[in-house]
């Protein structure tokens, strides 16, 4: 059996797996955040254009929704194209939206009644060939309903992400159930960075990969989207000796 053949078999079986999920077997274009530690937990190394995606608040109060939102805001600031944004809430702060780089001029917003109409708007969007990402604020998100915004998405190619908001405290269970979403993502906020001056630093994340399709969880501590919509490490962890230098640390001084 020549080398390449396991390789053949393995890609093979993946293709399969894939079709067998709904997926599309088709090589995915990425979208990188730049950070070494979150892309090389991204199978591409990078968030998967044509995808769905989910986002939610790591606690159950606004500030952490807010931070899901800017999150949320930050990725689809990076896209290409018009970015639609369905709500249900009229409460979404447009100029926190505009500071992390997502300028009014390239958002539509629309504005549902209901969840059921704003899934609707939600998977007419993801059709439509053109936008570069969909976002919509969404309580519960069903296989049924996931599945369907999954093919759409990758069908135009657009990016959907679906920032899980809920009214009451009994539907944040929901965010727990198998969903054909790509990666799961949950954000909490951590004091800002001090500053040597008073003020206010720039603000801190606690940002969690508890799903991702392929890959790897993760668990890292970032600074906030700055005005072109990226994340940064802390100095603290840029700083950081890896554990590879560790070792050769500790194989010196032995």
């Amino acid at each position: 059996m020549s080398a390449s053949a396991p390789n053949a078999a393995i890609s093979d079986l993946r293709t399969r797996i894939a079709r067998l999920e709904g997926g599309n077997v088709r090589e995915r274009t990425v979208l990188p955040f730049g950070i070494a530690p979150i892309d090389s937990h991204l199978p591409g190394g990078g968030l998967a254009l044509g995808a769905l995606h989910e986002v939610a608040g790591g606690g159950n109060g606004a500030i952490d929704g807010a931070a899901a939102s800017l999150f949320a805001a930050g990725i689809a600031a990076r896209t290409q194209g018009k970015v639609l944004w369905c709500v249900t809430r009229q409460d979404l702060f447009a100029p926190a939206i505009a500071q992390i780089g997502l300028h009014p001029d390239r958002v539509i917003y629309v504005e549902a009644g209901d969840d059921k109409s704003l899934l609707a708007c939600f998977e007419e969007g993801l059709r439509h060939v053109g936008l570069g990402a969909v976002v919509a604020e969404v309580a519960r998100l069903s296989m049924t309903a996931s599945r369907r915004l999954q093919l759409a998405s990758e069908g135009s190619g657009a990016m959907g992400i679906a920032i899980r908001r809920w009214r009451r405290q009994t539907e944040a269970a929901d965010f727990g159930q198998p969903t054909a979403s790509v990666t799961r993502w949950r954000v909490s906020v951590l004091p800002s960075r001090p500053l040597p001056v008073p003020g206010v630093g720039r603000a801190r994340w606690q940002l969690e990969l508890i799903r991702s399709r392929g890959g790897e969880t993760l668990d890292i501590e970032v600074e906030a989207c700055d005005a072109k919509g990226r994340l940064a490490l802390p100095s603290k962890l840029v700083d950081r000796p890896s554990q590879k230098e560790i070792g050769r640390r500790l194989a010196a001084t032995g």
